[in-house]
């Protein structure tokens, strides 16, 4: 006998959910950790939405998943539209069987705050494991509870008494499942293979996986759509353009802003000096950081004062922050004008007495141990507070603690000369 489907619909990949504070949830550890376990735990094969179609363009699939599946787990968080209207397709076509949840942070959206939800918290981009645990368990007893009743859950079937869902002909929804399934495992793969090889820090790996991913969707995006100007999903430029500036030449002799360059052109691709996503902007300041330090071309520096520092005033993180500050204090080591130099390396002190204030409010948070990056908040911490000239060797004993890699340990090492050098500077 067939497994019952649930088809999944949400973002993938890190997106900004603009609604309260901006802040960056990585869509697919929801997926991994919450949905995909609490879903086949109860049984049931788990399509998600990504997965029919690799075009962006809703199509027949979509349609078809949206009106056939047993069950429909829609994740509106970060208001992503898609999402958005493919529970509004679902809510048309069936009265039952639909669950929406969303980030606990995030606010409501207005026409859907009076639909039953399931919240959960991310802590940073990512989710901690006793959140992850506790919302599975929630979640499969919704789910079951959800098949075993099939009470109303539409608004449109609840309001309109008597309104009868439609009827598709019966076709094989398991060959379509298959069907859909090996037509996307190529952008999946890819996608899943440059991720493994960024946590591993294979840069040359990861940057060749997401050009494959690049290249999939875009020939999927300009086939659906007849052109031949399509772009991929940002998560995927950005991906790209990451690991492109980061991976090192095989040649040493090779010019290193060879690859800077060619990361500054991907990213342009997302209108960086206009943007408002924290990632698009921390990127940029990257690359222009980076370009700065291979050729000490003062355009290069202002322009990643510029991009880190509308990130931090988006985001408020740490990352985008630390950044800013240490190329405030570059720029104002070459300042001719006096001014402009007590201007900036005020400015930087500023930016770090707000990270102190942020990262402390954030340690107070029990859960904040459980974050991915919790380890370079405590670097960051203490290297923020050396270059305030103030003492940050409790946060670097955490740091120590955690037994960071080699290269972990030479990067904050590094840091804290620099801000140590700052601090009596």
């Amino acid at each position: 006998m067939a497994k019952k489907l649930c088809f999944v619909v949400m973002g993938f990949g890190k997106k900004t959910d603009y609604s309260e504070v901006p802040r960056t949830l990585d869509m697919d550890a929801t997926h991994e950790a919450i949905i995909k376990p609490a879903v086949t735990g109860c049984g049931l094969d788990c399509v998600r939405a990504d997965e029919v179609t690799h075009s962006g363009i809703i199509d027949k699939p979509m349609y078809e998943m949206l009106l056939r599946a047993d069950l429909v787990i829609a994740d509106i968080s970060t208001a992503n539209p898609n999402a958005l209207y493919e529970l509004g397709v679902r809510h048309a076509l069936r009265p039952f069987s639909t669950i929406v949840i969303k980030e606990i942070d995030g606010k409501f959206i207005f026409d859907l705050n009076h639909l039953a939800t399931l919240q959960y918290k991310h802590l940073g981009d990512d989710i901690g494991a006793k959140e992850a645990k506790k919302k599975v368990a929630e979640l499969q007893v919704l789910i079951r509870a959800v098949l075993a009743k099939q009470d109303d859950d539409s608004p449109v079937y609840t309001f309109l008494k008597g309104l009868k869902g439609p009827v598709m002909s019966g076709e094989d929804l398991q060959g379509a499942i298959a069907s859909v399934k090996a037509q996307s495992d190529s952008l999946a793969q890819a996608i899943d293979s440059g991720r493994q090889a960024a946590a591993e820090s294979r840069s040359r790996d990861a940057r060749d996986y997401f050009k494959r991913a690049y290249d999939i969707q875009v020939a999927a995006r300009n086939a659906a759509s007849g052109q031949t100007t399509a772009l991929p999903d940002p998560y995927i430029i950005q991906q790209l353009a990451l690991h492109t500036y980061k991976a090192k030449p095989i040649d040493p002799s090779e010019n290193p802003t060879v690859a800077l360059r060619q990361a500054q052109r991907i990213i342009d691709q997302l209108n960086p000096s206009t943007s408002t996503d924290p990632e698009t902007l921390g990127i940029t300041g990257a690359i222009q950081k980076r370009l700065y330090s291979a050729t000490k071309d003062r355009t290069c520096l202002d322009s990643a004062v510029e991009f880190y520092g509308r990130g931090f005033d988006v985001k408020r993180d740490y990352y985008n922050g630390e950044n800013y500050a240490v190329c405030l204090d570059w720029r104002a080591e070459i300042q001719v004008d006096p001014t402009e130099r007590t201007y900036d390396r005020q400015t930087a002190r500023k930016v770090r007495a707000r990270i102190v204030d942020s990262l402390t409010a954030q340690f107070a948070d029990p859960h904040t141990a459980e974050r991915q990056d919790y380890k370079w908040m405590l670097a960051t911490m203490a290297n923020t507070l050396y270059a305030l000239g103030r003492d940050g060797a409790s946060y670097e004993q955490q740091f120590l603690a955690l037994n960071p890699a080699d290269w972990e340990r030479s990067t904050f090492a590094e840091g804290k000369a620099a801000a140590q050098k700052i601090a009596v500077g």
